[in-house]
């Protein structure tokens, strides 16, 4: 049953992901899905997160009602978990960007992540777009779902996210 709730939730990813890309929907179509956080002002970094919210939430929503109901982990346990390891900017920036462009089960930092929800496809965004996403994702606070504490705690119990990992 979870292999099916896999490779159904991966093909509707890479069907949604492919759509967006190849046929530019309009911006405003999308913001009915996903508003905009009341912390967010009109910078610049709302391209980063037009970005992220067209391209990422399609499997990271973080309004999903539980870990059951996600494609893959809440991006802000993505920005944990990758701030733990790459503390500055520029490694953060490199390192989100190398794994979108080629995720490898042998390059994960989450593999607890990874044995839940398989690796991710890479996807076919500019790497430009993929750098403004990991700047937003860096210099942001991301929306916390209201599940995720309490899976953390249940799930790592040592802290945020590395109690059944190996690095």
């Amino acid at each position: 049953m979870k292999i099916k709730r896999i490779l159904i939730g991966s093909f509707i990813a890479l069907f949604t992901v492919s759509a967006i890309v190849f046929l530019n929907k309009d911006k405003n179509s999308q913001d009915n899905n996903y508003n905009k956080l009341a912390y967010i002002t009109e910078t610049t970094s709302d391209v980063g997160y037009d970005l992220l919210k067209d391209n990422c939430y399609v499997c990271h929503n973080p309004a999903a009602k539980s870990h059951d109901d996600l494609l893959a982990p809440p991006l802000m346990a993505v920005k944990m978990r990758y701030s733990k390891q790459y503390t500055s900017k520029e490694e953060f920036i490199t390192a989100i960007v190398n794994w979108v462009q080629n995720p490898t089960e042998e390059k994960a930092l989450m593999k607890g992540a990874v044995n839940n929800f398989k690796v991710m496809p890479p996807l076919p965004i500019e790497v430009e777009k993929i750098k403004k996403i990991a700047t937003y994702i860096y210099e942001n606070d991301l929306e916390k779902p209201t599940w995720l504490p309490k899976h953390m705690q249940k799930m790592h119990k040592n802290g945020m996210g590395k109690s059944k990992q190996k690095n």
